[in-house]
């Protein structure tokens, strides 16, 4: 574990001396009970939670200059989504560095979101104990760059219906139409196919169920839409 702390303590941007919060921050509930270990990281990913949600608020804070209050609130939402943080903790690999117990091992814990998710956050605050709030932010703002270059699409992503429809009443004062074109397969477990129309676009979405697929056609349109530079 020392050369795994290491080869942590050289993703930071700063020096850091605190080994015993990173092996709090990768010790998992699990790891703690089978070894009789009075620590684990979930006070740390208490911490590492708010320190994240100060960072991502300033930063869409500068980032989105016009953007409106709610807004902005959706977007931090988007990016502190469990799914979101677990894609930030692959990206630096930060799974092989957990400690966990043998029977969540087994069953695959180390890979799940929600274990990724808080793992990410622990650590995060163990880097605010250790090195400063200017750390974390050197640390975690070219990850989400990376990643997430233009939070305003996740919000497509979450709500592709609701954004389809923000934008058309912004842009053109028009409601999207749903229309389902065609049903298939047996009575118990139907195929949807439905099409989506906006000011002359038009996409289609097919899914096991209406609603997922007026999701999937809203989505497709969507991706075309900023594809063609019609997004701002």
């Amino acid at each position: 574990m020392p050369d795994e702390i290491e080869k942590l303590k050289a993703l930071l941007p700063v020096p850091f001396a605190a080994d015993q919060l990173l092996l709090e921050a990768l010790t998992h509930r699990s790891y703690a009970v089978e070894h009789n270990l009075d620590y684990d990281n979930q006070r740390l990913e208490f911490l590492g939670d708010a320190v994240l949600e100060i960072v991502l608020t300033e930063h869409l804070f500068r980032r989105y200059p016009k953007s409106a209050e709610g807004e902005l609130t959706r977007m931090r939402s988007a990016l502190v989504r469990e799914s979101a943080l677990a894609v930030l903790a692959r990206r630096i690999n930060l799974g092989r560095y957990l400690r966990i117990g043998r029977g969540e091992q087994e069953s695959g814990g180390a890979e799940r979101k929600s274990t990724l998710a808080d793992l990410f956050e622990a650590v995060l605050g163990a880097f605010y104990l250790g090195a400063g709030f200017d750390a974390v932010r050197s640390f975690l703002l070219p990850l989400i760059e990376a990643e997430f270059p233009d939070p305003r699409r996740l919000l497509t992503e979450i709500n592709p219906k609701g954004a389809l429809q923000e934008f058309s009443q912004s842009r053109w004062g028009e409601q999207p139409q749903y229309i389902v074109t065609h049903v298939s397969g047996p009575e118990h477990q139907p195929t949807y196919e439905v099409e989506v129309r906006l000011h002359g676009f038009v996409a289609i979405g097919r899914a096991a169920g209406r609603r997922a697929a007026e999701t999937r056609a809203a989505q497709l349109l969507l991706n075309h839409l900023t594809r063609e530079n019609e997004l701002k």
